[in-house]
This record gives structure tokens, C-alpha cells and sequence, in this order.
């Protein structure tokens, strides 16, 4: 009798084991949810969405899932993008780690030396005497609480309704941007959202300045001149870092394309117009959303730095993920949070919306791309950006992860 009870319980035991194992999510489950998602969103939008896509890693296993309208533009985790503001968080970190290494303080105003040196963190000349400038900090720049105008996707006197970046864009896309320039705009028109430190609003323009501040800080460091690029590449990404990753943010007009092979950003504007953007000028975004790579390589970016494996200390992670912005708790240094998705950040351009982010409290690292932005109304672009985060948050409830908060 005995050993019939012990026949029984082990084929209980092994009916179980292979359900659990029939019953564990795969790639093509979660390829139907975001599928939903995509079908949902073309009907609110009225406008086709060419794909999303999602790579999560869990602490036991890789995921990939992409849904595409055409068979033909076939996604991997090995495919190219542009990654948009998530370039902020490289800034972020790279602004983090010369705090460390003694290079700089954040606490610093703009106006302050770098230590050990009489160079000033941003030029002297005219053009750079935007407002509050001897109030502004290095943390503020970071948090989007300076209230630095943003002339990227705010309109600018004399742009015609249009940022100043968006009204030179238009009339030459192979114009060299250069910060000074930008930053400029901000000077003679005597432009700012709040005095420093008392809000919070997001601007690119306010990386620009990081970006300058990088390259001076690296230059008065090599006792030469470096770039936003150079350094990045040498402590953040290249071959001699702590991780290295194939990531790259193109500073020159002339380098315009995306290795092979790529997705194109597809964007609906709001007078109309469907651009499919491929090779195009990035030398005004250095900084706050310039970079490019594939799925695999910015997972592992975003899921070594924020399990203290990469460049930052775990001291210093804690910093960019809660020295937080006066107007927003939301976001630190560099650094977003998002309930059931994690730390990191998003991006949105040239028909790029993406995230990336790490969830500490289930150790899941996400890469989601949907290569489709509609800017027709702003209530559609909201409705188009928030589609990205609900394939997310799908994603993760496949995986038995908590989704929609």
C-alpha cells in the first residue's frame, strides 16, 4: 500500500513539474499582448504604428518579443536605434562619475571654478550670460530644476512659432549645431521657466550646458581638448571602461547614419506631414539625446549601473536615483522612476519613443522601442507615448510581473 501512496505522489509530482514547465510564459506570449497594444493604439491614433518592441531580462532569462507591421522589417535584439533622452542618463553618469573621481562638485554653480583649476565650468563670453546663471547649479541641470529655457521644444522669439532648434533644422538639416549657439537663444532673448531650485521643467537645453561642462572639466583634466563624446567613450562606454558597450552619440552634422541593421523612425507632425527618418543630423541634441545602439547592448548598460556592477559606486546610484527635483519626485539625477517599471529613463525622437530602466524590487531590466511618434495634437502624443509604457507594463504582467499600476 505503502508504496502505491509513493507511485502516486510521484506521478503528481511529475504531472505538475510539466505543467509548470508547459505553462511558463515564452516570447510568443508576450508578442500577443503587445500585439493588442499595437492594434488598440492604431485605432486610436488613426495612424499605423510600424512596431513595438520589448527586451526583458529577469534575474533567470532573456525575453524578446517585437511586433511589426511588415514581415520585411524584421526587429532584433541586435538591431540599432536611436535612443533619444535616455541619453541624459549616460550625461547623468558621466557628470556622477568625475564626482567621484574629485573632477567636479555638483554642488557647484556654473559660474564656480573646477577644482584645482581657474577655468570656470562654463565659458566667459557674452553668449553665456543666460539668466540667474551665477544662481544655477550642476544638480540643478541634472534635476530640470534650474529653469533653463528649453530651445529644443520651446518656441523661441523670432522662430516663427517654432523651437529655434526645429526652425534651423527645417531650413538646413545638415547645419553644425554647436552649444554655444543654442545656449545663446537663451541669453539674447532673455529666456527662463523659475528662478533655480524652485521648480522643475524638463530642457534640453539645460544638458546642453552639461555637455560643455563635461568637455571642459575632461580638457582641464587631460590638458587638452576632449568632448562630451571623448569622455563618455573613455570612463562610460568604450573599451577600457568598466562595462564596456557598443553606444555611440555622434556630435558632427555629417554623421548621420545608424549602422546596419536599423529601424527608422517613423513621425506624424502637426502640420500633416509623415517623415521616415534614416540618416539625419543629431549635432543639436549632444547630451540630452544624441545616442544610438541596439536592445542587447543598452540593457546591459542601464542593468549594470543600477546594480552597481558598472562605473558608479552603489553610494552614487542611490544619489541619481533620489536627490530628486523640487517639482518632481519623479526624477533624480538623470534618472526617472515609473510605479512597475524602474529606474532609468525615456526618450522621444525624430520618431524614436523609447525606455529603458531597471526594477530593483524584481531584478528586470526592459528596452522598449516604438519606432512611431504622433505629434498631430498634443492629447495624441500623449496618447502615443503612454502606448509605449502600456506594452511595458503588458509585458511584464505575461511574465507574471506587476503591469498597470
Amino acid at each position: 500500500m505503502k508504496k502505491i501512496v509513493l507511485l502516486i505522489i510521484v506521478i503528481s509530482l511529475f504531472i505538475f513539474s510539466c505543467c509548470a514547465k508547459s505553462t511558463k510564459p515564452t516570447d510568443a506570449d508576450i508578442v500577443e499582448a503587445i500585439e493588442t497594444i499595437r492594434d488598440s493604439l492604431e485605432i486610436q491614433l488613426g495612424h499605423i504604428v510600424q512596431s513595438i518592441s520589448v527586451y526583458i531580462q529577469t534575474s533567470d532569462d532573456v525575453y524578446f518579443a517585437t511586433t511589426t507591421l511588415h514581415e520585411r522589417d524584421e526587429i532584433t535584439p541586435e538591431t540599432y536605434f536611436r535612443f533619444a533622452s535616455n541619453t541624459k542618463n549616460f550625461t547623468a553618469t558621466a557628470i556622477l562619475n568625475m564626482l567621484e573621481d574629485g573632477w567636479l562638485d555638483i554642488y557647484d554653480t556654473i559660474i564656480d571654478t573646477i577644482p584645482g583649476t581657474d577655468i570656470p565650468y562654463v565659458p566667459t563670453t557674452p553668449a553665456w550670460d543666460i539668466p540667474y546663471k551665477n544662481e544655477i547649479t550642476i544638480e540643478q541641470l541634472l534635476q530640470h530644476s534650474a529653469g533653463v529655457y528649453d530651445v529644443d521644444n520651446d518656441p523661441v522669439p523670432n522662430c516663427g512659432g517654432n523651437s529655434y532648434v526645429h526652425f534651423i533644422f527645417s531650413a538646413d538639416p545638415t547645419h553644425q549645431f554647436t552649444s554655444e549657439e543654442l545656449v545663446n537663444q537663451v541669453t539674447i532673448n532673455d529666456l527662463y521657466y523659475f528662478t533655480p531650485g524652485t521648480d522643475h521643467h524638463y530642457s534640453n537645453t539645460g544638458y546642453t550646458i552639461l555637455s560643455e561642462i563635461i568637455a571642459r572639466v575632461y580638457s582641464a583634466q587631460a590638458n587638452g581638448d576632449k568632448t562630451f563624446a571623448d569622455y563618455l567613450y573613455d570612463y562610460v562606454t568604450g573599451s577600457n571602461s568598466a562595462i564596456p558597450v557598443d553606444v555611440h552619440f555622434p556630435d558632427e552634422a555629417t554623421d548621420v547614419a545608424l549602422p546596419d541593421p536599423h529601424v527608422c523612425g517613423l513621425l506624424y507632425e502637426t502640420n500633416g506631414d509623415t517623415i521616415l527618418f534614416d540618416e539625419t543630423n543629431m549635432s543639436s541634441h549632444v547630451a540630452e539625446g544624441n545616442g544610438y545602439s541596439n536592445f542587447e547592448e543598452l540593457n546591459t548598460y542601464i542593468r549594470t549601473l543600477m546594480t552597481e556592477q558598472n562605473v558608479l559606486e552603489t553610494e552614487t546610484v542611490t544619489l541619481m536615483q533620489t536627490d530628486v527635483s523640487p517639482g518632481n519626485p519623479g526624477y533624480g539625477l538623470g534618472c526617472t522612476h515609473t510605479t512597475n517599471i524602474g529606474y532609468g529613463h525615456n526618450g522621444c525622437i525624430r520618431g524614436y519613443f523609447t525606455i529603458m530602466a531597471y526594477d530593483p524590487d524584481h531584478d528586470l531590466s526592459m528596452i522598449v522601442l516604438m519606432p512611431t511618434v504622433d505629434m498631430t495634437t498634443e492629447a495624441i502624443f500623449y496618447t502615443s507615448f503612454m502606448g509605449m509604457y502600456d506594452a511595458a507594463w503588458k509585458a511584464r504582467e505575461v511574465l507574471g510581473y506587476p503591469g498597470k499600476p
